[in-house]
């Protein structure tokens, strides 16, 4: 049998050692009867893990996820933060259902957090049971993976282990526990946190820890800090266009979702789009539509707006000065995300070069679709096969319920496309290389959570994590993945799911 405070998995903690008073040391609470789910074996080979040593004894790997026996040399922890939600100021978040065990420098040299989630309560759980419900858990499996396979910077999931308890919600709900991986679970509110408390010799402490674990070379930068707050806002715009690109609607980006890293973390009322509506809202408690879709760029710079005010006494000697180099850097963010989000969007349309008039060529398609309401990552998979006159249109065409608008741009497009020296097949290959067949269409994602939970059935959900293994990829006999739902479906909405 594996022994479990034995397992060689490498913990570091830097964290703990370095940042005494920005955490609580925990324990985990004790679960009757742990059975291991998902193991995510390229991500424990990744991170060094003997995976032969774990698919050997699955009972002990399932202890070991389930935080009842913690491995040799973590250093289980509650991380404290504050933050914004829906825009009020929280002063004590803090991980209410969470556990840091530790850090693991992977097989490229990388330092990655590994984290319990629905572990029981802490100090910080405020009134909550600390634990999880298997459907958010296998929900966060489900799209951190896709996240992953589209090539968005993201926390995985290592491992979902069923606790063998019920989890009291509305209704009892069988519970689970996550094991997520991160470059880091530092927060824009965990800098707020101490920021409100006018501890600058933590803030500063803070980001120097971050700044040598994420950004290393600012460091001698002469001023490190703002460079460091440019640094982030950089990830960040660069984050959330990719996430505009595919469709994705994160659904709650409060400033204790914002990592410094640049990682999309937290899948709670998360969902796709798939009409393309840029208003669209899922979550069930976002009332008054503050992180729909379109407003997700908006809302970062807010964000950052709260980074900024954190960073304030330790930008620049001067107060006076610190303050106006920080909001001149706010100020450039939309500029920057600009220039991400079309940089993507000119690869999805296909083109290799910039002109002046791309931004409006990229618009005029999105007001299009808007129009008619047409299937946003349909559109953009299915041009590639109109990159030419005279090729085949239909396919693309079918999306529109009246392709007149479309039509329009379509001329637009293939002489823009015309003005660039590349074979038609070597274009549309590149447009498929970005343009995804297979997102999470909530539909699917809903079917694979149903049956997990309601009927004890994995093999849905096993299926959909094989499908977004390669989701730019075609294959026949997927075509139901590809597929948006029914026109007939009631509006979806999703819950935090905690």
């Amino acid at each position: 049998m594996l022994d479990a405070t034995a397992l060689q998995i490498g913990f570091d903690n830097s964290f703990a050692r370095s940042l005494e008073g920005f955490y609580v040391p925990w324990k985990a609470d004790e679960v009757r009867a742990p059975e291991l789910l998902k193991l995510n074996l390229g991500l424990a080979e990744e991170l060094g893990i003997d995976v032969a040593a774990l698919q050997a004894d699955l009972k002990t790997a399932a202890e070991i996820f389930s935080g009842n026996v913690a491995p040799e040399g973590s250093s289980p922890l509650a991380q404290v933060y504050a933050g914004h939600q829906f825009g009020h100021f929280s002063e004590q978040l803090g991980d209410g259902r969470a556990l840091l065990l530790g850090e693991v420098v992977d097989v490229n040299g990388q330092r990655r957090d590994v984290q319990l989630k629905g572990s029981g309560r802490t100090p910080f759980s405020r009134g909550g049971d600390g634990k999880a419900p298997l459907g958010p858990v296998l929900r966060e499996y489900l799209i951190g993976e896709a996240m992953h396979g589209l090539g968005i910077p993201t926390t995985r999931a290592l491992a979902a282990v069923a606790t063998g308890e019920p989890v009291m919600r509305e209704t009892p709900l069988p519970g689970a526990v996550l094991t997520r991986v991160a470059a880091s679970h530092i927060r824009v509110g965990t800098f707020q946190f101490f920021a409100a408390r006018r501890e600058t010799e933590k803030v500063q402490q803070l980001a120097d820890y971050v700044i040598a674990r994420h950004y290393p070379e600012l460091s001698k930068e002469e001023l490190p800090y703002l460079a460091f707050f440019d640094a982030v806002a950089n990830a960040q715009a660069a984050l959330i266009a990719r996430w505009m690109q595919v469709g994705f609607i994160h659904g709650v980006m409060n400033t204790d979702n914002m990592t410094i890293s640049g990682e999309t973390i937290d899948y709670g009322p998360c969902a796709f789009m798939d009409a393309y509506v840029p208003g669209t809202v899922f979550s069930s408690i976002d009332e008054g539509g503050r992180y729909a879709y379109a407003n997700q760029p908006l809302i970062a710079q807010w964000n950052l707006t709260r980074f900024a005010e954190c960073l304030l006494e330790i930008a620049h000697p001067e107060e006076e000065e610190a303050m106006r180099l920080l909001i001149d850097s706010v100020k450039t963010f939309p500029e920057i995300y600009l220039g991400h989000w079309l940089s993507g969007m000119r690869a999805k349309i296909g083109l290799l070069t910039e002109e002046e008039g791309d931004l409006d060529l990229v618009n005029t398609l999105l007001s299009a679709m808007a129009e008619q309401g047409a299937d946003y990552t349909l559109v953009f998979r299915k041009l590639s096969s109109a990159v030419e006159a005279g090729s085949d249109d239909a396919a693309v065409l079918a999306l529109f319920e009246d392709p007149v608008a479309f039509e329009h741009w379509l001329g637009l497009w293939r002489t823009r496309l015309a003005r660039e020296d590349i074979a038609p097949e070597a274009r549309a290959s590149a447009m498929d290389v970005v343009n995804p067949i297979y997102i999470p269409r909530n539909h699917k994602v809903e079917e694979a959570l149903s049956a997990a939970v309601n009927d004890d059935d994995l093999a849905p959900f096993e299926k959909l994590l094989d499908v977004f293994q390669s989701p730019f990829t075609e294959v026949a006999g997927l075509e139901a993945y590809g597929e948006p739902a029914p026109k007939t479906a009631a509006p979806y909405r999703t819950f935090c799911g905690t």
